[in-house]
């Protein structure tokens, strides 16, 4: 028996060897291409493989480094290559002319063409660029350079898809293979693979801005990823998250939930199919339909009309608002609508898409405000959010709110994000660091322009710690219209004008007095003999902007906003400004007004009346940080000054606005004072109050959105009122 086995052994070492011997033979008589695999099957082994051997999630500095490698391997076994041939590695040092950026940062746009089509959505785009402060109408002064080629969506199969795009590129004067110029796209790729990189044209050295980029054709500290979002976005203005970011403990009706489509076949099927595993009715909603697409009953499953079914008795609006955490998986392509709704919602998002290049990563610390899942591991994420404490739901929430408040909540602060990273890389000696992109106000608030200390901005201050000490009083001088005649100041000896220069000098904290003279009346040449620098400054235009007075001319951090009509008391003045050194990013002051909407007109009403809230405080006697007015003239819309300029009236107006938008902090009120007579006529003038409100209207509708925000909160001085002795009070004037 035992010399009979040895025979069937003998036999498969011999069928083995000749069956290797035969595969020998195949590989050298046939070419390699001979064995190849389908596309789709190299696709599917790539991902695979790349899943294999990565982290779910790659930081920036990950990828740099990562790239940096492949780079010199790449150039070691490409030494005749010439560089301007190879795009694939651009660097801003390589491809970018940063010479172009010199003198300022602006953006030129190409005259859109009629015979082009154009998608609304770009059509939104182009149009935040040209109403931006980045815009210009020369193309020599342009550091960035956008197309008016629609480029947002390269699927063939999509109705916005723009055909003959490369032939287009190459009429354009200034394209030069797209050395600094920025491509905006959503869509890449279509059915069935939607590969990322098919948009139908050659980038060359453009700057690629899109949505869903991976790692795998990411160019670091050169491409910018994109968050994708719909074409009903907000377009200007700011559509706030719905969180509320002092909700603790964070107890919501569901844990997690996932409510979309469900891929039956091709890319980005797998996750979607088996999401339903932990569907459990109750604290975890995980509901999917198979309806999409023209053919989708004949493609589909089993499982469909019951996932259907399930998936009709969930509002989609009322999960996101319900829950705590979302899962946010890959669609097609990588990225997803769902990531954006879940932000405003306040809803955390859980990510399970590997090797997504997350938006703005370059800046934004997404480790802080989402949960980095993994495909591979989608059965264990109930484990990972279950472990997650209170606290640290409250902490990720909150900055859920943070991000999409200062860089996501409409398309205008998308495409200021993407300037302003671009912005960062080339102006790096006032380069802003991460901890300013993550906290508020965000580095959209920090116009480096103003100063490179972050001390000399309004915020991040501990109380009056960091700010330039006093204040400088500016007192607006203007000529005898809306009503104010010269005759009704009296002699100039006795004018308020001039009783406001001896109050203001008699101040604790006064450092100089500025007067903008933008009158017809000769200027006096005799002034109060006061003890502190005393400045005249006949205006250049007759503009009621000139008020707004630039760094350059002050030395103090604190501006006291005063006109000659409306008397201020140096105790105010003193008490105005002890209140604004703890709260430096706010406009502090007396006299106050507030908007309601008119329901039955439809439109805004700017109100006088005595009422129990305001949301906006007068020039005529306020302190602010004098950083607000270096941002009046350099970020307010053209359109906005213009307005203003027209009317000659409601510049307080805007500059509430500026400030409000910045800041989502209603003004500070403090104490009433007396005002005095003739300056009552004034503001109850019919006109004027006319064009005030419809200054309202048309600044809100410029910018977008209301950013006013309501108080009924006054802040008075400690004993203010009280039956004690008025030598007790430190503002004693208050009360006379």
């Amino acid at each position: 028996m035992g010399r009979r086995r040895k025979y069937p052994l003998i036999s498969l070492v011999l069928l083995t060897f000749i069956l290797g011997l035969t595969l020998l033979s195949l590989w050298i008589l046939f070419p390699k291409d001979y064995f190849r695999l389908p596309e789709a099957t190299k696709l599917r082994d790539k991902e695979w493989d790349y899943m294999l051997h990565s982290l779910s999630y790659l930081s920036i500095e990950d990828v740099q480094q990562n790239y940096e490698k492949e780079k010199l391997l790449k150039d070691g076994h490409n030494e005749n290559q010439r560089p301007e041939e190879d795009f694939i590695h651009c660097q801003m040092e390589t491809c970018f002319n940063f010479n172009r950026c010199r003198d300022n940062f602006k953006v030129y746009v190409y005259s859109v063409e009629s015979a082009v089509p154009t998608s609304p959505t770009y059509e939104k785009i182009l149009n935040v660029i040209t109403s931006s402060p980045y815009y210009t109408k020369d193309p020599g002064q342009a550091c960035l350079f956008v197309l008016s080629i629609d480029t947002l969506d390269r699927d063939e199969l999509s109705r916005d898809f723009v055909r003959n795009v490369p032939s287009r590129l190459q009429k354009a004067p200034f394209w030069n293979n797209g050395e600094n110029h920025i491509i905006f796209n959503l869509y890449a790729g279509t059915w069935p693979l939607y590969n990322e990189t098919e948009l139908g044209f050659k980038v060359g050295k453009a700057i690629l801005a899109k949505a869903s980029m991976s790692v795998e054709h990411f160019r670091p500290n050169f491409d910018i990823s994109l968050p994708l979002f719909h074409g009903t976005h907000v377009e200007k203005g700011e559509d706030l998250g719905l969180g509320v970011s002092n909700e603790f403990p964070s107890y919501k009706q569901h844990l997690i939930s996932f409510k979309g489509k469900r891929y039956v076949y091709g890319i980005g099927s797998e996750t979607r199919n088996s999401v339903y595993h932990l569907h459990n009715k109750k604290d975890v909603i995980m509901v999917t339909t198979c309806k999409h697409g023209k053919n989708w009953k004949e493609m589909k499953d089993d499982r469909c009309d019951t996932d259907n079914a399930e998936y009709e008795k969930y509002d989609y609006e009322t999960l996101l608002l319900n829950s705590t955490f979302c899962l946010v998986p890959r669609g097609r392509r990588v990225g997803s609508f769902r990531f954006l709704e879940a932000l405003k919602a306040g809803c955390i998002p859980v990510l399970v898409a590997n090797g997504w290049i997350l938006p703005f990563s370059e800046v934004i610390d997404w480790k802080a405000a989402t949960i980095m899942g993994d495909e591979r591991t989608l059965l264990q994420t109930l484990d990972v959010v279950r472990s997650i404490s209170n606290l640290e739901i409250f902490t990720l929430r909150q900055q859920t709110q943070v991000i999409w408040n200062q860089y996501l909540a409409s398309m205008e602060k998308i495409i200021y994000t993407t300037f302003e990273i671009i912005r960062d890389r080339v102006e790096r000696h006032t380069w802003r660091d991460k901890n300013l992109w993550n906290s508020v106000p965000g580095a959209l608030s920090f116009d480096l322009d103003y100063a490179d200390d972050i001390k000399r901005f309004p915020f991040h201050h501990d109380g009056d710690v960091g700010l330039l000490p006093n204040f400088t009083a500016v007192i607006y001088v203007e000529s005898g219209i809306n009503g104010l005649k010269s005759s009704t100041l009296g002699s100039y000896s006795n004018s308020l004008l001039f009783r406001q220069v001896r109050n203001a000098a008699k101040s604790q904290y006064i450092s100089k007095i500025l007067i903008i003279w933008d009158s017809l009346r000769p200027i006096p040449k005799v002034w109060p003999d006061v003890k502190v620098p005393l400045t005249i400054k006949r205006s250049s235009s007759k503009s009621v902007s000139q008020r707004f007075v630039t760094s350059d001319e002050i030395e103090t951090d604190a501006v006291l906003s005063l006109d000659e009509k409306e008397l201020l008391s140096t105790d105010e003045m003193d008490f105005a400004y002890s209140v604004w050194r703890s709260f430096p990013d706010r406009i502090v002051g007396y006299s106050t007004r507030s908007h309601y909407w008119d329901e039955k007109k439809n439109v805004w009403r700017y109100s006088s009346k005595r009422t129990n809230d305001y949301s906006m405080v007068l020039a005529s006697g306020a302190m602010y940080h004098v950083y607000y007015n270096h941002l009046y003239w350099t970020q307010t819309p053209t359109q906005a000054q213009q307005l203003v300029e027209s009317l000659h009236s409601c510049e307080d107006i805007l500059l509430n606005i500026i400030v409000s938008r910045i800041t989502r902090k209603p003004p500070i009120k403090l104490t009433s004072h007396k005002m005095d007579q003739s300056a009552k006529k004034v503001s109850g003038d019919e006109d004027i109050f006319q064009q005030r409100q419809n200054c309202l209207n048309e600044l809100l509708e410029i910018y977008g959105s209301v950013p006013f925000k309501r108080s009924s909160v006054r802040l008075d001085p400690v004993l203010f009122r009280d039956p004690v002795s008025n030598l007790r009070k430190k503002y004693r004037q208050l009360e006379l």
